[in-house]
């Protein structure tokens, strides 16, 4: 659907809104039994704000954003590197830098600039996708932000930064199996810090997968496997030397929630408890036990969808679910019908970074995934995260309104 008279996509612009408002009506459930209202309000001016800073972005020539992309993606690396040294910690992590009484998470800012620069990178025309430096160096423009941000330590948010190389370098026309030679090492090293078995046969899986997808047995399909599963029995084997207390806690009682159920796996189960209590049409808006007693501290963060669950049942969570699905169809349409590979590539990325948070997101509170702190787009409270949503949003309608020029 769109306006004839401002081009505005109409139906993308509907959508963020509608998650948005699911947001709101989630965070203020959640802080009015506990006497935090004062978050909702604060959620509601950073929406405010949002709306402000898309309005530029709409409005500001398309050529500019390829154009100030490395210098961005710089800006990034600077905050990043700022919070290491300046930066306040919360739940573990060296996260936040506070500019007067605003608290901003540098990372969710650099998550959009890194997208922008390697969508940059990749879409030159000096770009070789043949090349192993050129593969190389697109790798390093995600990696390095994800290592400033794994120093920090956040473990969530890293994950969340090398979610969408895969998807945007195999776009710009990179060769899947190579790619997955260069990846796979990094990912059995991850898989050792969960458990001894999953590693042996994920490490068996993926060398299996090598051979069918070359139609033969190559040597170096058998030195990448067992490079990943060295790494793998590394971290393994020294995890609790390499991981913070707390993350060794979450990892343990991801695989055994009762071990702890009172102390880190308390979370977890409260979260299974709250969502399975919530039946197919939910306990009613302001209604749920488990939110309005707070069971689940900091519940209107990451455990978001624990209200959702719980208060608006299975048929909320599906259409919220339904939301988010349509929100990302909507903008691989886009994908399909600009012809420019910058945004191609930009759009690409930007649906993979949604799709894993919310994956993470959803999978943790129902019991899929460890507890590793991502918050639920357009939902979890926090400023800087929900501006960072908006800006991909923004850009997203920006490409849409100047689609004609673009290659549409």
């Amino acid at each position: 659907m769109v306006n004839r008279y401002n081009k505005l996509d109409v139906w993308l612009f509907g959508l963020m809104a509608s998650l948005i408002a699911f947001g709101l009506l989630a965070i203020y459930s959640a802080s009015n039994g506990v006497g935090a209202i004062d978050l909702f309000y604060k959620q509601l001016a950073w929406f405010g704000i949002g709306l402000i800073v898309m309005a530029v972005i709409y409005y500001t020539d398309y050529r500019k954003i390829m154009e100030y992309s490395y210098g961005l993606y710089v800006v990034g690396l600077f905050l990043l590197v700022l919070v290491l040294f300046f930066g306040t910690k919360v739940s573990g992590a060296t996260s936040w830098v506070r500019v007067g009484f605003i608290g901003i998470q540098p990372s969710e800012i650099a998550k959009v600039t890194t997208v922008l620069a390697l969508a940059r990178y990749l879409s030159s025309d000096n770009t070789d996708i043949t090349s192993l430096s050129d593969v190389l160096f697109a790798l390093a423009i995600a990696v390095i932000p994800a290592g400033l941000v794994m120093l920090q330590p956040d473990m969530g948010t890293t994950l969340t930064y090398l979610s969408f190389i895969f998807p945007v370098m195999i776009m710009a026309g990179f060769n899947v199996y190579y790619l997955l030679l260069i990846m796979i090492p990094f990912l059995l090293t991850i898989v050792g810090f969960f458990n001894i078995y999953l590693l042996i046969t994920l490490t068996i899986f993926v060398f299996a997968v090598l051979i069918f997808m070359r139609k033969g047995f190559h040597f170096s399909q058998l030195i990448v496997s067992l490079f990943g599963f060295a790494g793998g029995l590394f971290t393994f084997r020294f995890a609790a030397d390499i991981l913070q207390p707390h993350q060794m806690r979450r990892i343990q009682t991801f695989l055994d929630p009762m071990s702890d159920p009172q102390g880190a796996g308390y979370n977890a189960l409260q979260a299974k408890i709250a969502i399975g209590s919530g039946g197919i049409f939910g306990k009613g808006f302001l209604e749920g036990t488990q939110t309005q007693l707070r069971f689940i501290p900091a519940q209107w963060t990451d455990f978001i969808f624990c209200v959702i669950g719980e208060e608006m049942g299975l048929i909320g969570s599906i259409i919220l679910l339904s939301l988010f699905l349509a929100l990302f169809l909507r903008i691989l349409w886009l994908v399909s019908v600009i012809k420019n590979k910058f945004v191609e590539l930009t759009l690409v990325g930007f649906v993979s970074l949604w799709l894993v948070h919310v994956m993470i997101n959803v999978g943790m509170t129902i019991g899929l995934f460890p507890v590793i702190g991502v918050p639920l787009p357009f939902l979890s409270y926090g400023g800087s995260s929900l501006l960072g949503n908006m800006v991909m949003v923004a850009l997203a309608l920006n490409f849409f309104r100047n689609k004609r020029n673009l290659g549409y």
